[in-house]
């Protein structure tokens, strides 16, 4: 058998109460490996025509093969669905110590359908699933769910909540665990609501923590990766790199300072005073503890504390996308609004990205007079914001209407113009008329309007894996075909999409040559990564995204950048999706019965 996993998955039907026990077929693991790729299989297998906020829609949670190992920033869980936001496939991922505990409890991955009658949770405990009445926790927020349940099961539990978002069907509702990190995009957390499931409880022991089969070649693996993450010239070296020190929110100053941070709704490409809500200030101002996820020596995560009308609030982390999303975005860079902003959304359980997105958007149709409700806001208004967060978790007044999404709620109101999004997903915080590779990243990506499929600033900033020209769009259908490639992969291996900054395929293929115990070569690895790039996009075909699908907003094609870095450009999404459909093999968006069978899943589906 294939090293690296428990072998076991659990098969739970939230109708009937049961719970079967299953082993991966060996076949689908060297196919799809785990995590994200199974978890796609798995979803596939279920049906692109199933309703995402039905009972027949699968919840997948997953872990791969380097999850829970002694593997250099392993600590990623896969969250996969198919969306109530866009209708797409869709795999959100977390980090802390989850992924970790499901691997030690016994697990490979939870596959959950139906729904139950009442509100439960699962305890997921020495290789078996039980299910829990949850009743006196409904309503409560992901913070309380948290402390309820580590109280009654042990400190040592680790604990995956829905806050009240998820419970009223937001479809943009997350998942939070004890750590705070989340599963933040494509609505995991409403599929979750939808099947009245509140929680999932993880108690794991370090001592089931799997072995590579090969451990001479884990040991030369293990240096190769460790060297490459610990290299100072990266952003990756621990209390040296800029992401070690600063968290993801280095990049504040920076791509404000290129013209290609989205402001006041992608308006404008830049804002004043962005230094308040950036990084550096944050380290120097906020900055509580850095805290850090299963064997990761980078710590990214930034305990920080705010203080709101005289209240200190503490909470991790004061994140670059939520930062732009709920403050620049937002036409504001209050520093302790913008981080109670955040606070709220992860207590309530919605991603940060969508809700700020949803908020600009009400605010720029506020100032345009599309919008005259009372609960209207204008750019700027923190308190307002504040509110507008609980309005929506709770679906009052026009948050009603924003919890269904910004693109379903602009379209209502007769201008779908004003929602920045992709197949329903909402940009998150990076102009493509600054940074042209996320323009065609954008457009392609399978789950909707995201930086996490391709991140095209790795090498348009970076320079990882090769330097390109940030306001070049020759090449970067090439770029975005095998950061997508690779991401899928190690999406799927679960590692955190960061070790992408040092590690490549060589050391991802020696890693997981080690735990396998048989060789892998980096050929293979994009294989694989290629293999499940295109059965999402199958399914996506298959539930009716076809040709025109892959798009970007008007205002990035029409309305030209306004800031120095970028000033006057816009994005030639034309000529990158020609380039990127030939790197591809697509018929314009659409996978060809050819390309299905060369990657072997035709035949997989069929099977």
């Amino acid at each position: 058998m294939l090293g690296g996993y428990a072998h076991r998955l659990a098969r739970i039907d939230l109708s009937s109460g049961q719970v079967e026990y299953f082993a991966p077929d060996p076949k689908d693991l060297e196919m799809y490996v785990g995590g994200r790729g199974l978890g796609v299989k798995y979803v596939f297998e279920n049906g692109p025509k199933v309703d995402p906020l039905g009972p027949d829609n699968l919840l997948c949670i997953m872990n791969g093969p380097l999850s829970g190992t002694r593997a250099k920033m392993s600590g990623r869980l896969a969250v996969v669905t198919k969306s109530p936001l866009t209708g797409t496939v869709t795999d959100s991922h977390m980090g802390g110590w989850t992924a970790a505990k499901l691997k030690w409890a016994g697990f490979d991955g939870l596959l959950i359908k139906g729904a139950s009658d009442k509100p439960v949770y699962l305890l997921v405990k020495d290789g078996e699933v039980t299910i829990h009445d949850a009743s006196g926790l409904w309503g409560k927020t992901t913070h309380e769910t948290h402390r309820i349940l580590r109280e009654r099961h042990g400190e040592e539990a680790d604990v995956m909540a829905i806050g009240p978002a998820g419970e009223n069907l937001v479809r943009f509702a997350n998942w939070i665990n004890n750590d705070e990190r989340a599963a933040g995009r494509g609505g995991t957390g409403a599929v979750a609501g939808s099947k009245k499931l509140k929680a999932i409880v993880v108690v794991g022991k370090q001592d089931q923590m799997p072995q590579p089969k090969d451990p001479e070649l884990w040991r030369e693996a293990d240096r190769l990766a460790s060297a490459t993450i610990n290299d100072p010239k990266n952003v990756t070296a621990p209390k040296k790199g800029g992401l070690s020190l600063y968290g993801t929110n280095v990049l504040m100053n920076i791509t404000n300072v290129m013209g290609a941070l989205p402001t006041f709704n992608a308006q404008h490409t830049c804002i004043e005073g962005v230094e308040t809500i950036s990084g550096e200030y944050i380290r120097e101002h906020r900055l509580i503890k850095d805290n850090t996820c299963h064997a990761c020596p980078v710590a990214c995560k930034k305990m920080v504390e705010v203080h709101i009308d005289g209240k200190a609030i503490r909470f991790e982390s004061y994140e670059y996308e939520s930062a732009w999303a709920l403050g620049a975005h937002a036409g504001h860079t209050d520093t302790d609004w913008t981080g109670y902003a955040i606070y709220l959304c992860n207590a309530y359980g919605m991603d940060t990205i969508e809700t700020g997105n949803a908020i600009a958007v009400l605010m720029e149709a506020t100032e345009k007079g599309y919008y005259t409700g009372e609960d209207g806001l204008r750019f700027g208004d923190k308190e307002g914001e504040a509110r507008l967060i609980e309005a929506i978790a709770y679906r009052k007044g026009v948050g009603d209407g924003l919890a269904e999404g910004p693109a379903r709620w602009a379209k209502s109101i007769g201008h779908p113009e004003i929602a920045l999004e992709v197949k329903g997903q909402s940009i998150p915080a990076y102009d493509p008329r600054g940074l042209k590779g996320m323009g065609i990243a954008y457009a392609t990506s399978n789950r909707g309007a995201c930086h996490l499929r391709a991140y095209t600033p790795a090498s348009e900033i970076l320079g990882v894996p090769y330097k390109t020209d940030p306001l070049a769009w020759e090449g970067k259908g090439k770029l975005t075909k095998l950061l997508q490639d690779l991401s899928a992969f190690t999406d799927s291996l679960d590692l955190c999409k960061f070790s992408q900054f040092a590690e490549g395929p060589e050391e991802y293929a020696k890693q997981l040559a080690a735990y396998w115990g048989r060789p892998v070569t980096p050929e293979e690895i994009l294989l694989i990564g290629e293999r499940i790039y295109n059965l999402e996009r199958y399914y996506n075909n298959l539930a009716g995204f076809a040709e025109g699908s892959d798009y970007l907003p008007e205002r990035f094609l029409k309305e030209p950048s306004d800031c120095a870095g970028s000033k006057g450009q816009l994005t030639e999404l034309e000529l990158m999706l020609e380039e990127y459909y030939r790197e591809r093999g697509w018929q314009k968006g659409v996978v060809p019965p050819a390309k299905l069978q060369e990657l072997g899943i035709l035949s997989q589906a069929a099977d």
